[in-house]
């Protein structure tokens, strides 16, 4: 197989032989390989097969909303980890523009210790209840590794599963995901929380991603759940250094091949501190926007923001100044 990356483009003029990708498109793709140096072909060489991989990001990109009902997640724990903080921000993000809320109850960043299956149930389901209760009815994701936290909570009222751990954590929870028809996101981790950060290694952090998650994707399909009911997140920050995390965002649209809608996770992460010189992950909103908008030109179809109001600010901008009307 072939790993080929397609180079996005937007704006209003498209030629008559582009190839058309949601708000994007292209002539010409990236050929990437292990051994060879990388090079560009027109699209007009690529086999229907190799064309019919790429996979579709929909009419315009969705933001997810972060609520973390942690008293230890990098930047906001101990905000909303009480029900009527947590209830009060989801209610905020939503009125702010987020279209997916996504509720977690166990803090991964760098170092971060398991937290019991009942106290991350305690800290989700009861939000979930009420935010739905309270009238909101946009997509709620849990954000879980564990099968019985996942069910809790799609009894509560979400409607997807989003796992840092790439279903690898907890076996029963793809059966869960399959036999509830629910939408799911997988990510790629190397390591686990507590230990991911230390020396990160890669033979070829772009393809290795890839090829993990392209293997997690078919195996999530073998357990019954259809391939358009998951979208894939490269993982930033989890296992990964600082090049690393640039090496896949330079190059993000080479996910487009796992043939699902890709999410972006980098909102307030350390490496946006370190180049935008903000220590305070509160104080990284404009590089995560950046960060964000880079990403919707390579076709990125969720972007996972702390900050959704100026997310959803900076998109609204972004369609306007490239003339494009997102349906």
């Amino acid at each position: 197989m072939r790993y080929l990356r397609p180079l996005m483009q937007v704006g209003p003029a498209r030629p008559r032989h582009a190839v058309a990708f949601g708000w994007c498109w292209f002539t010409h793709v990236e050929v990437l390989s292990r051994t060879e140096p990388a090079q560009v072909i027109p699209a007009k060489d690529l086999t229907p097969e190799e064309l019919a991989r790429f996979g579709d990001p929909g009419t315009a990109p969705q933001l997810m909303g972060i609520l973390n009902t942690t008293p230890d997640s990098f930047s906001d724990g101990g905000s909303f980890d009480t029900l009527e903080r947590a209830v009060a921000q989801g209610q905020a993000l939503v009125a702010a523009g987020a279209d997916i809320l996504d509720i977690g109850g166990e803090s991964t960043r760098p170092g971060a210790s398991l937290v019991p299956e009942d106290v991350e149930i305690s800290r989700t389901a009861p939000v979930i209840a009420a935010l739905r209760g309270a009238g909101v009815d946009v997509a709620i994701s849990i954000d879980t590794r564990k099968a019985a936290v996942a069910k809790a909570a799609l009894d509560a009222g979400a409607s997807i599963v989003n796992d840092v751990s790439g279903f690898t954590f907890d076996a029963d929870l793809a059966p869960l995901c399959a036999a509830r028809g629910v939408p799911v996101c997988v990510m790629h981790a190397q390591g686990e929380p507590q230990s991911m950060q230390k020396n990160p290694q890669y033979n070829n952090v772009l393809l290795d991603v890839f090829d993990a998650l392209h293997e997690r994707v078919e195996a999530l399909i073998a357990s019954g759940i259809p391939r358009e009911k998951i979208t894939a997140d490269p993982g930033i920050g989890f296992g990964k250094t600082q090049d690393h995390n640039l090496a896949i965002l330079n190059r993000i649209s080479l996910f487009h091949g796992l043939g699902v809608p890709i999410l972006l996770g980098a909102s307030r992460k350390r490496f946006i501190g370190s180049i935008g010189n903000a220590p305070n992950a509160k104080d990284r909103a404009p590089g995560s926007v950046a960060v964000a908008l880079a990403a919707i030109a390579q076709g990125v179809a969720i972007i996972r923001a702390h900050d959704v109001a100026e997310h959803a600010q900076a998109i609204a901008l972004w369609r306007a100044s490239v003339a494009h009307p997102f349906a």
